[in-house]
């Protein structure tokens, strides 16, 4: 799902949140996909240095949602590439945030998708079948749980417990 709504927008509605349901992340995350405007609710995935679990979640149903990676900010393997950006867009995802890296950047700049990650690097991760999916996940200190709502554009991520359009 695209939002007509800008983050910056949904900023000025809840800068005065302080219940902890209202979370911005960091602004490190590059855009590496054709979509630069996309939301959709979480799915998470914690995994370090293995794609197994990306994999998995890619080549299933999307749904419009949004799949959150908790990769431990490692920049030495990439968790996505062209084959799962591919799979990712032709599944119906809106979007993939990884706390870690890409490759095949030329190739997940042409899929209709919003991709955001860390950096790119060439080299792939190993498959040990390793990681947790639907678990609360940190992205450079910030929790994004299973179920949130997650907001993306050019301005940053913004993630909150509920719908917010």
């Amino acid at each position: 799902m695209t939002s007509s709504l800008v983050t910056c927008d949904l900023c000025d509605a809840h800068k005065g949140d302080v219940s902890g349901q209202f979370r911005v992340l960091l602004p490190v995350f590059r855009d590496f996909g054709a979509v630069r405007r996309f939301s959709g609710p979480v799915v998470t995935i914690k995994c370090f240095e293995d794609n197994s679990l990306v994999k998995a979640a890619v080549d299933s149903a999307g749904d419009g949602r949004v799949l959150v990676v908790d990769g431990g900010g490692s920049l030495r393997r990439a968790l996505l590439g062209g084959n799962l950006g591919a799979a990712a867009a032709k599944n119906g995802w809106a979007g993939v945030v990884i706390d870690g890296c890409v490759r095949d950047v030329t190739e997940l700049a042409a899929h209709r998708i919003g991709i955001r990650a860390l950096a790119a690097i060439p080299l792939p991760t190993e498959k040990r079948g390793e990681g947790q999916r639907d678990a609360a996940v940190q992205l450079q200190g910030v929790w994004v749980r299973p179920g949130d709502w997650l907001y993306a554009d050019e301005d940053g991520i913004v993630v909150s417990a509920a719908p917010l359009i």
